[in-house]
């Protein structure tokens, strides 16, 4: 009798392993494809490759135009993480403990730009600034743009840790007595910084990754690693850029590596 549904059990286990796997083979297929398709050696984009080769690589190394624009992404979506990061945290701190009635209103606010298309984020930002004097002449507009858009996440993952946490393990430091700031320092920050460096990952990648705020707010003569290799895929086809997208991942995932040796990510696993 117990035996048919031991069966049934073993076979939906199956199945949704089988499921899993398929989900993860359909988001990594195209990764890979794209970094076989940057060792191509023929002329143009194709797969699968013809032969491998590191030439267009050095193609990419020695393009100026995408060298700066790579610069200009990981500088404007750097500002944009630290930034982000401080704003989003504060912001949460204040709306989870003492908004009040005012909660939901501020959390509306704060999460607008997401609920948003962001190409009318991006329009509206750009009247403001040319309303104000500021203009795109310089990298001002395009930053806080990128804030813009990168500070909900941050936001949404740290009001999930406070929401998420025992306030009493504070009241114990408090009763002990530690100071407000010693106890943020020592007990909050400490609890928090899984939604924290969640939220930084999230803004870094979504900022690096931004294209309609981008093209809208760039300053003259400036533009980003989405928009050169949009530009450039307008009149070439070859296998650089691939090799643009394989340095993009690689770049994200040293981010990740990077924040894991100096934070450590073991806090952000779950149970």
């Amino acid at each position: 009798m117990s035996g048919a549904p031991r069966r049934r059990s073993g076979v939906g286990r199956l199945l949704a392993t089988l499921w899993i796997l398929a989900v993860y083979v359909f988001l990594m297929l195209p990764i890979v494809m794209i970094v076989l398709m940057s060792l191509n050696a023929g002329e143009i984009l194709a797969f699968p490759p013809q032969g491998l080769s590191l030439r267009w690589f050095v193609a990419l190394f020695n393009n100026e135009a995408f060298m700066r624009a790579i610069g200009t992404s990981v500088l404007v979506a750097g500002i944009a993480m630290l930034v982000s990061t401080v704003v989003g945290t504060a912001a949460a701190l204040y709306v989870v403990r003492h908004a009040g009635r005012l909660r939901e209103g501020l959390r509306l606010v704060l999460l607008l730009p997401l609920m948003l298309p962001e190409i009318l984020t991006a329009i509206a930002l750009l009247f403001f600034l040319y309303a104000t004097g500021i203009g795109t002449r310089t990298m001002f507009g395009l930053v806080v743009g990128h804030i813009l858009v990168t500070l909900p996440y941050v936001f949404t993952n740290v009001a999930s840790s406070l929401f998420n946490y025992d306030a009493s393990i504070e009241q114990a430091a408090r009763s002990l007595g530690a100071t407000p700031a010693v106890t943020f320092r020592r007990v909050t920050l400490p609890l928090i910084k899984p939604g924290i460096i969640t939220g930084a990952l999230f803004a870094f990648v979504i900022s690096f990754d931004l294209f309609n705020m981008s093209l809208l707010l760039k300053g003259i003569g400036m533009t980003t690693l989405p928009l050169q290799l949009f530009d450039y895929l307008r009149w070439d086809f070859d296998p650089t850029a691939a090799a643009v997208s394989t340095v993009s991942i690689l770049l994200t995932f040293g981010v990740v590596f990077w924040i894991d040796r100096v934070v450590g990510l073991r806090s952000l696993r779950f149970g």
